[in-house]
């Protein structure tokens, strides 16, 4: 299985990604071992979708980066988000 994630920070923004090792990634992630979120976290897990192979997962990643994919994500985590402030 791969792994299109959403993960949020402490400033409330958020980092989508993709992988196949889900734990993995998100201790590197809260760990300093990612280039692109070493510098902002700790960060929670918010949202993830399994896949079932790799280019499932990038190509929902990239729409999940998208304009109709972030309003989608919004919609979707409507309720998360009102309980997080």
């Amino acid at each position: 299985m791969f792994y299109v994630y959403v993960l949020q920070n402490k400033n409330k923004r958020w980092y989508t990604g993709s992988t196949g090792d889900l734990r993995k990634r998100f201790d590197e992630h809260n760990n300093g071992k990612s280039k692109y979120t070493n510098w902002n976290g700790p960060y929670i897990l918010i949202y993830y979708e399994a896949c079932d192979n790799e280019q499932d997962a990038r190509s929902r990643e990239k729409y999940l980066k998208s304009g109709m994919g972030k309003r989608y994500l919004k919609n979707r985590l409507k309720r998360f988000l009102s309980l997080t402030g």
